[in-house]
């Protein structure tokens, strides 16, 4: 759960804002130009800087706000994810003119909408989801990627994915994910419930493939760092249950980078994508 609210359920405080056209978009973004999803004062370049600027071009200057489903770290790319803008209620926006729009002035960032749809003033990007899917891509392979520079995490010795799999049933379900959250996290209880996490191979790459509600912070990398110790041999998969039992970060394996990690979609109750 997130922030204790049961799924699909916005706060009960939150009142629908007046005067304005709330808009659902779908998001992809390489996010290696990026300092992460979040604004940062320091005037960095952000998803979301870049995607509330060129929105405020729409308006005539007049700031739009934006709520996103999971804030991604530097370097952390997306195809799947998910936000949404208020526009105000009297500039008249379609689906493809708020995409095409948006995108037009997003340029030359490596960052586009997919689609965009209008909510309900009380949808909520955040607190209507009710799973996050991610994908974590390794190049398993001696030579350095060339094509993929920057989207995968390079191993050089072989990793053995039928231990990794095996090691990684022992992370299902719902657990204290202390050992596998970063230690600036902010979220009020490391409890999660971890859905799905299945590894496997296409040729040189190894894909790791996992579905929960809400993770914590570096989560993902920090399950994917772990398993890689169990791929190369340095680890038994015996360890990562007791790291998991542990509760303590300095049990666990170290964090795999971010240029591996993949947004790959937001799931709600109603898909506001979906006419």
């Amino acid at each position: 759960m997130i922030g204790g609210l049961p799924p699909g359920v916005v706060p009960p405080h939150a009142e629908a804002p007046k005067n304005i056209r709330r808009w659902a978009v779908r998001i992809e973004y390489d996010g290696r130009g990026f300092v992460g999803w979040q604004r940062q004062a320091t005037g960095l370049v952000s998803v979301q800087s870049v995607l509330e600027a060129a929105a405020t071009r729409l308006t005539g200057g007049r700031p739009v706000s934006s709520i996103t489903a999971g804030r991604t770290d530097s370097g952390v790319h997306a195809t799947g994810q998910v936000a949404h803008l208020d526009f105000p209620d009297d500039i008249p926006l379609s689906s493809s003119a708020v995409r095409d729009a948006l995108n037009y002035h997003m340029k030359p960032h490596l960052v586009a909408i997919l689609i965009a749809r209008p909510v309900l003033p009380t949808w909520s990007a955040r607190f209507s989801a009710i799973r996050r899917s991610y994908r974590y891509r390794i190049l398993n392979r001696p030579a350095r990627p060339t094509l993929d520079e920057g989207r995968v995490w390079h191993v050089r010795q072989p990793l053995d994915v039928e231990l990794m799999q095996k090691a990684a049933q022992c992370l299902l379900g719902r657990h204290d994910f202390t050992t596998f959250r970063a230690s600036a996290c902010q979220a009020r209880s490391p409890v999660r419930t971890l859905d799905r996490l299945d590894i496997h191979r296409e040729g040189d790459e190894i894909v790791l493939v996992t579905e929960a509600r809400a993770f914590l912070h570096h989560q993902v990398r920090n399950m994917t760092g772990t398993l890689k110790m169990v791929g190369e041999g340095s680890w038994s998969v015996e360890r990562v249950a007791q790291a998991l039992a542990a509760c303590d970060r300095r049990a666990g394996g170290p964090t795999a980078p971010s240029e591996g990690l993949y947004l790959t979609g937001v799931g709600y109750n109603e898909d506001p994508f979906v006419k």
